[in-house]
């Protein structure tokens, strides 16, 4: 999972709060994409998780000192700010993020916060009161306006007993914003408006057509895009995928449903990817109650009729704007795809050959070949997350007027 994130370095400042627990988890997290991760932390924190756990995880010296003899002759403070891709503070407590609004450097962690010219990520977690007092709310918003990103805090139950704001947010949006800053942001301003999942057809209130879809795809699609800086707005059909954070997410069963939403978002997009897989055909009658097996005619067969082709009606409707279609084909693969581009009016062809192992539906990976009217670009077998990446920096290249 590693690729553009490979030798990034991150600088976790880690404070005093109960939810210091779950910080070795998000570590491995980051280190699972290559990303290393250098940790600061308070005195208070150290109550909570021991230096010698981090240590042991990062692989490196855990700095707790302002004035500790140092591995190398340099000032702590300003050798790790200027290292730092990015400084975290998870958990953030309501203490460290007054002395960061009011400007104290008064330890190790408050000193390289005020020397980093690096992002800094500011994740609060604290008891439901502390975090809706009125003078850690301006707090809050002054950071904010400053330029440091703010996690806003989950709601749910407090280890304190209460219920409500203030709980550290989930180890996948805390890596989703370390993601976010860590990326190029070659997508901001831009709007980007992508389909994900299959669709269903309803032959009764209980069975339906549908196809193999995971919607792994199109959300990774969501993901990349987001790090990247764009404004996404997500439609998505029945899938099992959590929510990707930061992202605007429309659910549809039906393909008229899709249809309806995807037209109806399409003004305001400057990019449409259609990688969600519509279903193409829907009974014709549908019962409004069970069919039951044991009915006369219940094995009749079934009228089909053709669902709207969403691809086709955006790519009338695009005015300008850069569309890119998926084909899943089994057979001439750049031929149809190609045939598809036509048609569709599309500025680009994701075409994946769903006879090939690791490719198509349910699958983590994916095989693709980026077509265009007149290139054709295969690439290896890699995750869906490397393929997102490539195909959010093809449809950029292509908007350049660069070859693929």
């Amino acid at each position: 999972m590693g690729g553009s994130y490979k030798g990034k370095h991150v600088l976790l400042g880690v404070t005093g709060g109960i939810a210091a627990y779950k910080v070795p988890e998000l570590i491995r997290a980051l280190q699972g994409r290559e990303i290393t991760v250098e940790v600061i932390m308070t005195k208070a924190a150290c109550e909570f998780v021991t230096p010698l756990t981090l240590r042991e995880i990062t692989g490196l010296p855990v700095h707790t000192e302002m004035f500790s003899p140092p591995a190398q002759w340099r000032t702590a403070h300003i050798s790790l700010a200027r290292k730092a891709d990015l400084l975290a503070v998870i958990p953030a407590t309501a203490n460290i993020i007054g002395k960061i609004t009011a400007g104290i450097a008064d330890d190790l962690l408050t000193t390289t916060v005020m020397a980093t010219r690096a992002p800094v990520l500011i994740a609060p977690a604290m008891n439901t009161a502390m975090y809706e007092n009125p003078v850690f709310r301006r707090n809050l918003e002054t950071l904010s306006g400053l330029g440091y990103r703010i996690v806003p805090a989950a709601t749910g139950d407090l280890l304190c007993g209460e219920k409500g704001a203030g709980r550290l947010p989930s180890l996948d949006v805390l890596e989703e914003e370390v993601l976010r800053l860590l990326s190029p942001k070659d997508l901001a301003g831009k709007r980007l408006l992508i389909t994900a999942g299959p669709t269903r057809e309803y032959l009764d209130p209980v069975r339906f057509i549908t196809n193999d879809s995971s919607g792994r795809m199109g959300y990774a699609l969501a993901k990349e895009a987001y790090r990247r800086g764009g404004q996404v707005t997500l439609v998505a059909g029945k899938t099992s995928l959590p929510h990707p954070p930061g992202v605007k997410i429309l659910p549809v069963t039906t393909t008229g449903e899709l249809y309806e939403t995807v037209m109806a978002e399409l003004p305001a997009a400057d990019i449409i990817i259609m990688a969600g897989a519509p279903v193409d055909f829907s009974p014709v009658t549908v019962s409004s109650k069970k069919i039951k097996k044991t009915e006369e005619g219940a094995l009749a067969p079934v009228n089909l009729r053709l669902t709207p082709d969403v691809a086709r009606a955006v790519g009338e409707k695009k005015d300008g704007r850069f569309l890119a279609i998926f084909a899943a084909e089994t057979n001439d693969l750049v031929a149809n795809a190609r045939e598809k581009i036509g048609r569709k009016q599309a500025d680009l062809a994701v075409a994946n050959d769903l006879t090939e192992e690791g490719a198509g539906f349910q699958h983590p990976t994916n095989k693709v070949t980026l077509v265009t009217r007149e290139e054709v670009k295969e690439l290896p077998l890699m995750s869906k997350e490397e393929v997102a990446k490539e195909i959010i920096s093809t449809i950029l290249r292509l908007q350049e007027g660069k070859n693929l």
